[in-house]
């Protein structure tokens, strides 16, 4: 049996749920992402006919209903709808009997960029159409980023550590790496982690809109997201949630568990730079997947798959492309490399936790799924994103990358399990 270095408890990954924009459960995710389909189309959660991006990731067909009682819904925004409906998924995809585990054990840490947003805009008009009276008293336990984790913990009566991470895009992977180290600390036993987002709304996507950062491309939206594509211009807003259950290795050696995979490594850093845009060189890229790498105990060389952050802005790509080869060299060049983001859009603080799923799978099915809309090549950008056809491939290192606004760089490796 593979020992940890610094003997620390090995974290293994035991279930895995998804609700995203290309399908309602992990299986069509994975079915469409890998089929190069895209999840792009106009947006119909609000009027957007005045802004100058229209279209969306939205997730369709979303009955909230099949996972929390009527009662409950009513009072949870969308976005903990679609958290409590992933791990949902994945405490049952783990086969997890929680009758039969120490309940204060188990902890969930999720990641989020901006809570109940819709709900937010919604109550606000109401202050200013019928007064301060009316707003309903809700309000705050609905909006508030931390009430997905809360969500989960009172609908499996989990009562381990529980944390949110709020760190706009790189808020999902964040909370996969944090969970794994309380797990690493002998701190819980299992943890619920992932990401979650639901902020198509007016508010939000004309505040990205304004700021020049998506796309103005509106005419196919499934030609809109093109990660390192030469005439990508900006990034297309996207929905939903990927969450994984976590556990020591021994605790799932122990109750039999299905092991999908490994996390071996998380690496965190900031570019202190400026609130928006990455450092131009890279640097806070470098370092977060250098942390990684090093607290993995592995080399550049072992690294098969990287699932890149991959946004679809022009400064964003040709920046984690300078970043990969900064830090791989020459090898950057050997390293198949793909965007998620091509078929689902920008999940922001979900986007980590959706991305972990489909590394995951990378993993298991040997497969990578491809960088759709790569049709003209960008010199700045001449590393191979596996474009537009899915790719077989035996994975058994892979890094995920996720890098925020404010300069917040987060970064994971996943690893095949060896026993």
């Amino acid at each position: 049996m593979v020992e940890d270095p610094k003997g620390r408890k090995r974290v293994v990954i035991t279930g895995m749920g998804a609700v995203v924009p290309l399908g309602l459960n992990v299986d069509e995710y994975w079915k469409n992402l890998i089929a190069g389909k895209s999840g792009i189309d106009k947006i119909t959660l609000f009027d957007a006919s005045d802004l100058s991006c229209q279209i969306a990731g939205e997730v369709k067909g979303f009955d909230s209903l099949q996972y929390i009682d009527r009662k409950a819904a009513r009072h949870m925004a969308r976005f903990s709808q679609f958290a409590v409906a992933a791990a949902t998924m994945a405490i049952d995809d783990a086969a997890l009997d929680l009758d039969k585990e120490q309940r204060d054990r188990i902890g969930m840490i999720i990641g989020n960029g901006i809570g109940g947003l819709p709900n937010m805009q919604e109550q606000c008009n109401v202050l200013e159409t019928r007064g301060g009276m009316r707003v309903t008293p809700f309000f705050m336990p609905i909006t508030l980023a931390n009430m997905a984790a809360s969500q989960i913990s009172i609908k499996f009566g989990l009562m381990g550590y529980t944390s949110t991470t709020v760190t706009a895009c790189a808020a999902g992977t964040q909370a996969i790496g944090e969970a794994a180290e309380i797990i690493r600390q002998g701190k819980c036993d299992v943890m619920v982690t992932g990401g979650t987002e639901a902020g198509i709304t007016g508010i939000g996507v004309a505040g990205f809109c304004t700021m020049k950062a998506l796309t103005n491309n509106n005419g196919i939206p499934s030609k809109a997201s093109r990660p390192f594509d030469a005439n990508r211009d900006g990034f297309i807003p996207g929905e939903g949630a990927g969450v994984l259950v976590l556990e020591s290795m021994e605790h799932a050696l122990n109750r039999g568990a299905n092991i999908l995979a490994e996390v071996v490594g998380y690496g965190c850093s900031a570019d202190a730079y400026h609130i928006t845009a990455p450092e131009s060189n890279g640097a806070g890229m470098i370092r977060g997947m250098k942390a990684a790498l090093d607290d993995a105990f592995l080399a550049t060389s072992d690294v098969d798959y990287i699932n890149a952050h991959g946004t679809s802005t022009p400064l964003n790509d040709k920046t984690e492309t300078k970043a990969i080869k900064g830090l791989f060299g020459d090898y950057a060049y050997k390293i198949p490399i793909s965007s998620t983001k091509s078929m689902i859009g920008h999940l922001l603080g979900a986007s980590g936790g959706a991305e972990a799923v489909a590394v995951v799978k990378t993993i298991t099915d040997g497969i990578i799924h491809p960088t759709i809309n790569y049709e003209t090549a960008d010199p700045e950008c001449d590393l191979d994103y596996v474009p537009n056809t899915a790719r077989q491939k035996q994975v058994k290192v892979a890094i995920s990358n996720s890098f925020g606004f404010g300069g917040q760089n987060a970064c994971l490796v996943l690893k095949a399990y060896e026993g």
